[in-house]
């Protein structure tokens, strides 16, 4: 009899850990225990894919400082090789009025003089043939150049570069005749045969007093360096 009652005993305590389980078991899928640890563990791998990609509805991965390093490390590698491209793949052009921007400046020394500066404003080089062909007020004719000044190759300008051509303005010592104050210049281009102009002419601005101009006006051929054209 008495081992009856104890292998009652047993039954019943088994039996009472089993319930207990059971109630454990409820209480932790009612959303405090191993059901929402469950969701945390399939949550995570979505956010951290393997493409690196951020979820769709996630701001907070934008304003990370980790993100924006990424993207302003990235954005001006693109935008200065864009920049770049035309410069080192466009074919070389003539320079002519519409590519450049020329500037006339009346000098001290050498005096009776003025130097013409011509800047590539295009994106791609281009070449600045011959000399200039520039007209003073109402003139018919373009001065003539002054021949020992021609270089040894083509002046070329890659964007942002300048060249450069002085112009005798008249005789330093008064014998120039017809001397005349003119108010306004155009510089035409010369293209590659060097006999007729090309593309728009460019219209520097003069002193508003003027510049004084005779019959010995000449100009030299266009030069790579200011030195080259004052020596003339």
């Amino acid at each position: 009899m008495s081992s009856l009652r104890t292998s009652r005993t047993r039954l019943a305590g088994a039996a009472a850990t089993v319930v207990l389980a059971a109630l454990s078991l409820t209480a932790c899928n009612n959303g405090t225990g191993v059901h929402d640890e469950g969701a945390s563990a399939a949550t995570t791998p979505t956010a951290d894919s393997s493409s690196g990609a951020l979820p769709s509805g996630s701001g907070s991965g934008s304003s990370s400082p980790e993100a924006r390093s990424a993207t302003g490390t990235k954005r001006p590698a693109a935008d200065t090789s864009a920049s770049k491209a035309p410069v080192s793949s466009g074919k070389p052009v003539t320079c002519e009025g519409s590519n450049t921007k020329t500037v006339a400046a009346p000098l001290n020394r050498p005096v009776n003089h003025m130097l013409l500066t011509v800047t590539n404003t295009g994106r791609v080089s281009c070449h600045l043939y011959g000399y200039p062909a520039v007209r003073f007020g109402e003139a018919q004719a373009v001065p003539p150049v002054i021949e020992d000044s021609r270089p040894q190759a083509v002046v070329t300008l890659k964007p942002g570069e300048s060249g450069y051509a002085s112009v005798n303005l008249s005789a330093t010592d008064g014998s120039g005749s017809n001397g005349h104050t003119v108010n306004s210049l155009t510089v035409y281009f010369h293209g590659r045969s060097g006999n007729e102009s090309v593309g728009a002419g460019a219209h520097p601005s003069l002193p508003a007093k003027g510049v004084y101009v005779d019959d010995s006006l000449k100009v030299t051929y266009w030069q790579q360096s200011m030195d080259d054209a004052l020596d003339w």
